[in-house]
């Protein structure tokens, strides 16, 4: 029953927001996704990579059977557009093969399967469609977002930023000095995001197979909630970011070529106009929200994942950075906002407790009140950053300690060996 909730739900929202990006005259999630089916995709690395965690239902004969079948089909494809000289402009000359095996599948788990294995099939198949779907999704509502708010708040962030020693700048001229081998590097991770997601939530599923039911907590629900809630929050408070509001990418929107040499000075800020083509995506930064939860979950994996988990956090905080996508502002709010919403899927996992309620209630509160301080304490912050920078440093310092310090709680402990009761010896 909460496996069908959840599809009724995800249905409606899907065609809710195909309706609003077809009001703007933009193809929706939906459709988008429905002509991958014969296009070139938009990226055929996170088409396979949805393949995979959708394979995790099954077994090793039927993983490799579903590996080449896609890569057959996908030959199919190159070669039915070397006949017809179809050029691809856009996007990646793989991936369709992927798709069609998750479809497939779908089929097969309808007509071919019956009770449990059908399930376990379809949320496998879901939990493909989920990603490639929440990709099309935020695309649309970046879209709408750009239509909506005319107006973004930018300067009122940047103000704030000097609290924080204006990190979007410093990161923005050490990543251009590294020249195109850094921003080459920094880039392929920034993009890649949703892969590395894969290869954590692949690990913590590695089990399905055999055990034929999923685990009640992993990564993908972690990343479907900060992609529906994320959005919702771009709309209270957009903001479109320093590469645009301050840098050359703005072009005549922006307040002043400054990004990254100079940073802006100290005034009152106001509301700016922009154009209705830049997403207004910085508040939170969902890219450090995802890496986020990338490395929380990577933390009870090998040593290599936990190491990958790092490294992608830290790399990730590069690039939101030193592209200049993301002000620090954007960052530290990042962080809480997943950590609540981790802190509120893990107890409604376990069950809400007192400890879960007080958690959650206060990375809420501590998330809200760095939002009302961007908007109504700007200048206040820029004005004295050795008061307010490491208020807000401890204010996000005591989400994480509060994270860490409740979940270590809900650990199951570990029953203590029992010693063998010493027996007499015979005479």
């Amino acid at each position: 029953m909460l496996w069908a909730a959840a599809a009724v739900v995800t249905l409606g929202f899907l065609i809710a927001l195909e309706i609003a990006a077809r009001h703007y005259g933009m193809p929706g999630p939906i459709v988008a996704q429905a002509q991958e089916v014969i296009i070139a995709p938009k990226s055929g690395f996170l088409l396979y990579a949805s393949m995979a965690l959708m394979m995790v239902v099954l077994t090793w004969k039927e993983r490799l059977i579903a590996a080449g079948a896609a890569i057959g089909i996908d030959l199919i494809f190159l070669l039915v557009r070397w006949a017809t000289d179809t050029k691809v402009t856009e996007g990646h000359p793989f991936g369709n093969g992927a798709l069609w095996v998750i479809l497939g599948c779908a089929v097969i788990a309808v007509t071919r399967r019956t009770d449990r294995e059908r399930a376990l099939l379809l949320k496998g198949v879901g939990l493909g469609l989920l990603l490639v779907t929440g990709r099309k999704t935020g695309d649309a509502w970046l879209l709408i977002t750009s239509k909506a708010r005319p107006t973004v708040l930018d300067q009122y962030v940047a103000t704030a930023d000097h609290a924080l020693g204006n990190p979007s700048w410093l990161v923005g001229r050490i990543v251009t000095a590294t020249g195109s081998i850094g921003a080459h590097f920094l880039d392929a991770v920034y993009t890649q995001l949703p892969v590395a997601a894969v290869a954590v939530t692949v690990y913590q599923l590695r089990k399905v197979a055999v055990e034929r039911r999923f685990p009640g907590h992993h990564l993908v629900r972690t990343f479907l909630v900060i992609g529906l809630l994320g959005p919702a929050i771009y709309m209270i408070f957009p903001v479109v970011g320093p590469i645009f509001a301050y840098g050359a990418d703005g072009g005549h929107w922006a307040v002043a070529n400054l990004w990254p040499d100079t940073p802006p000075p100290i005034g009152t800020p106001h509301h700016m106009t922009f154009d209705e083509i830049t997403p207004r995506n910085c508040m939170p930064s969902l890219h450090t929200a995802w890496a986020t939860a990338i490395f929380i979950h990577s933390r009870k994996g090998p040593r290599i994942l936990q190491f990958a988990g790092a490294f992608w956090l830290v790399a990730t905080l590069g690039a939101t950075l030193g592209f200049g996508y993301h002000y620090g502002a954007d960052i530290i709010a990042g962080v809480v906002f997943t950590l609540t919403i981790e802190a509120a899927l893990r107890s409604l996992d376990r069950g809400w407790d007192r400890s879960g309620i007080q958690l959650v209630a206060y990375g809420t509160a501590v998330f809200a009140a760095l939002l009302v301080s961007y908007r109504y304490l700007p200048v206040e912050m820029a004005e004295h950053p050795w008061v307010f920078g490491p208020l807000l440093i401890l204010a996000t310092a005591s989400v994480i300690y509060g994270y860490v310090r409740t979940t270590r709680l809900w650990e199951p402990k570990a029953a203590p060996a029992q010693q063998p009761e010493p027996q007499p010896e015979l005479v």
